[in-house]
């Protein structure tokens, strides 16, 4: 395939700030927020601001569906079979040697910050981040240590740890990224160019779902959404999905109660949106702002009978929201092609006038959001991604309280989940993601004992009910695996297909 970059050279050009000047970008990552269950319906203000005042992204994926190796995909521009994060331990790569000595210091905010960027950090870093450093790229940082929390959490605020107790997380990321862009745009104001790359990380709408209290009961006769996988065990899916049972109509209601605090702590993310937008717009400085809104992966609530998680190759949570407003980009711009958080480094990158580093995975598709002389987006062009996830389980994974063998190897067991395990040690995958003129369709192969396959025509089958991968023709069922296989062993360009 021509790459894109050759077919969209003129259009590049339209998108770089005149002069020297270079753009500030703000990037906005929530936690587990999903799109195939209406997880932007709460976002009345961004979807305004961001979405309808510049472009909304239809095919919009994660490349892991899981928090620490999609974040480490989107800080370093490579799918989890280069940079080595594949699951949320450390001994999964989770801010591991590895990371912190080879990758972190030549990231996505190292890079920019070499360029002449202010960086700032807020929320969420990695789950296994407890705060021993600053990491390398960051002028100002606000990392929180570990997992997703709402209240009682500890942050590395730049030369020390601090304990915060009874102040709702989300405001206060809200708070201190505001008071920083007011900060960078006077000190910019007062001669000083140098533009800002601000990254605010809440942790909605992540467990244990803990909305502001302002907010608490706003989606209280809101159920989660019965699409027609809901509740419905397939035996056409791989072995952990298939084993599952009907669940029961007490394990249904926590489903809807998750569902609504779901929703209810995105509101205040949508509060901190409409905070960050006023304060550029009241500075004037939000036409030379590039902002972007997405999530780290998405999440599923009763699809096929497993009750609530990520971690499967489903829409559900693999599909993610994305929105990008800024200089260049005409107003409700509709995106079809398909991107991957691989492909936001090098995009903001492309923003900063900065070439994209041979060792990253991802294609910058800023010439996307590029128009024509009328205003027309570019368009759109054929792609295929690649998603992957190494499953967890062993015996410290146990759960006792569920009937199952320590030596299952199963994680996820949970009682509220009515013990239907998210997860298991051979709930391995790789899948080929293909959007193109007329094929959307993914194609999965499974390391398990099986050495399971999945496929599924998302144009005829959104819900993905019905497995095709062994209805395929023989010839095509091997040119797909071949076109896998190439994926889950490129690096740097030959990951462009």
């Amino acid at each position: 395939m021509i790459g894109l970059s050759l077919l969209l050279v003129p259009c590049i050009l339209a998108l770089l700030v005149a002069g020297d000047k270079l753009p500030n970008i703000l990037l906005i990552l929530t936690d587990d927020q999903d799109v195939e269950l209406r997880g932007m319906f709460p976002m009345e203000d961004t979807v305004q601001l961001l979405g309808l005042a510049g472009a909304l992204f239809h095919n919009a994926f994660t490349p892991t569906p899981v928090c620490c190796p999609a974040r480490a995909s989107l800080l370093s521009g490579m799918y989890a079979h280069n940079h080595g994060t594949r699951n949320n331990s450390v001994s999964g790569g989770c801010y591991g040697t590895h990371w912190r000595r080879v990758l972190e210091p030549r990231a996505l905010p190292a890079i920019l910050q070499h360029h002449g960027y202010n960086t700032f950090y807020a929320g969420k870093y990695m789950n296994d981040y407890k705060g021993q450093e600053v990491p390398p790229g960051w002028n100002e940082f606000h990392g929180l240590h570990g997992n997703s929390r709402y209240y009682n959490y500890t942050l590395r605020e730049n030369a020390e740890n601090v304990h915060y107790g009874a102040t709702y997380l989300t405001d206060l990321l809200s708070n201190r990224t505001a008071d920083f862009l007011k900060r960078a745009i006077q000190q910019k104001g007062s001669g000083d160019q140098q533009p800002f790359f601000a990254m605010v990380a809440p942790p909605a709408a992540h467990q244990p779902f803990t909305p502001a209290p302002r907010h608490e009961g706003v989606f209280s006769k809101k159920k989660a959404v019965r699409t027609p996988s809901f509740n419905h065990p397939k035996e056409d899916k791989h072995w952990l999905v298939r084993s599952s049972r009907l669940l029961p109509n007490e394990t249904i209601s926590t489903i809807d109660s998750y569902f609504r605090m779901r929703w209810e702590t995105l509101l205040a993310v949508d509060e901190m949106v409409a905070t960050l937008v006023a304060v550029l717009n009241e500075s004037q400085s939000l036409d030379d702002t590039y902002i972007v809104y997405t999530s780290d992966n998405g999440y599923h609530l009763g699809q096929f009978a497993q009750p609530f998680d990520k971690r499967q190759p489903y829409e559900t949570d693999i599909r993610i929201p994305l929105l990008i407003r800024g200089p260049g980009i005409a107003p409700e711009s509709h995106i079809h092609t398909a991107v991957s958080l691989v492909d936001l480094a090098p995009t903001l990158l492309a923003w900063a006038n900065v070439s994209t580093p041979a060792y990253m995975d991802g294609q910058s598709f800023h010439e996307l959001l590029s128009t024509d002389s009328d205003g027309v987006p570019a368009g759109s062009f054929p792609r295929s991604l690649l998603i992957e996830y190494w499953g967890e389980g062993n015996r410290n994974t146990y759960n006792p309280e569920c009937p199952w063998s320590e030596w299952d190897n199963l994680a996820q067991c949970t009682l509220d989940a009515d013990c239907h395990c998210q997860d298991a040690w051979n709930n391995t995958y790789a899948c080929i993601r293909s959007v193109r003129q007329r094929d959307d369709r993914i194609y999965c192969e499974f390391r398990d004992y099986e050495n399971f396959l999945e496929a599924y025509d998302l144009q005829l089958d959104p819900h993905q009910m019905t497995n095709i991968a062994y209805d395929l023709l023989p010839i095509e069922r091997a040119l797909y695996s071949l076109r896998l296989k190439n994926l889950t062993q490129c690096s740097g360009h030959s990951c462009f297909v």
